[in-house]
């Protein structure tokens, strides 16, 4: 288990315990977070869209063409965003951060 803060869209912070292995859509709807997640992780919509800092973003692997398209089209979608039901948690992101974005809107559903 690692430990990752989330910032929701009201600013407020939340600490949780995350399996190593499980999908960041997941960790962040079990805990009972305001992440939408549409599609179930098909990456068709982009209602699990995040922000992570410059250091926390480069923690993960580069994002694929399909994800990147979709971010593309997101609402809000920043240098650093990423589409959560595409980040699978690992040892090495104990204490990362990810921030919920205000918006979240789905073009298919």
């Amino acid at each position: 288990m690692v430990t990752i803060t989330f910032i929701a869209p009201d600013g407020s912070q939340q600490e949780v315990d995350a399996k190593v292995g499980g999908r960041l859509l997941d960790v962040a709807q079990e805990a009972g977070l305001p992440m939408e997640g549409a599609c179930e992780g098909a990456m068709a919509c982009s209602t699990c869209h995040v922000i992570l800092s410059d250091d926390d973003f480069e923690r993960f692997p580069e994002p694929r063409d399909e994800e990147e398209d979709m971010l593309d089209i997101t609402y809000g979608a920043l240098p650093t965003s990423r589409l959560a039901c595409q980040l699978t948690v690992t040892a090495e992101h104990q204490g990362l951060t990810i921030t919920l974005p205000k918006q979240t809107r789905s073009l298919l559903f």
